[in-house]
């Protein structure tokens, strides 16, 4: 059996260089109890979160949202998480309120203080254009946290 590990024609260095896509891989090799993904490259595990316009136009939004797609908004959440507790020492959590039409929030919390929110829409669809997109998105999360992190530092230590 032979596996593709190109995702878009995507290099490993975006891999490789961006903290954050290092993240879910940790995050996604984490709650691997059986070791599937052992043995699997880190551009075949981030590949589910690679998804085209053309390929979400075509995800059915009826219905319940299934748990892998459940699986993978957690794990990009908990990543921005252990990305913002490695750069500021604040024990970090995640809450991923969705229901079963695909609406809800994602709340990133140290304490009291709310370091990421945000609304989750067609949840059905959640992905991105490219692995490069991923990265953005999932650092522009980090830092917004890091900052909120440092200007209240009383807050998410309560």
């Amino acid at each position: 059996m032979t596996t593709d590990n190109n995702v878009n024609s995507t290099s490993s260095s975006t891999v490789i260089t961006s903290p954050f896509l290092k993240a879910i891989v940790l995050q996604i090799r984490g709650q691997d109890t059986y070791g599937v993904y052992r043995n699997w490259s880190d551009e075949l595990i981030l590949k589910p979160y690679v998804v085209s316009k053309q390929k979400k136009r075509e995800i059915s939004i009826e219905g319940e949202v299934d748990p892998i797609t459940q699986a993978r908004i957690m794990g990009f959440y908990r990543a921005v998480a252990a990305r913002i507790e490695q750069e500021t020492g604040l024990i970090s959590q995640v809450v991923v309120d969705l229901s079963h039409e695909g609406f809800g929030w994602a709340l990133v919390f140290s304490g009291r203080l709310l370091l990421t929110v945000k609304t989750l829409r067609d949840a059905h669809r959640f992905g991105f254009d490219s692995l490069e997109k991923l990265a953005e998105e999932g650092e522009g999360f980090v830092q917004k946290g890091i900052d909120l992190a440092k200007r209240f530092p009383e807050v998410g230590n309560l």
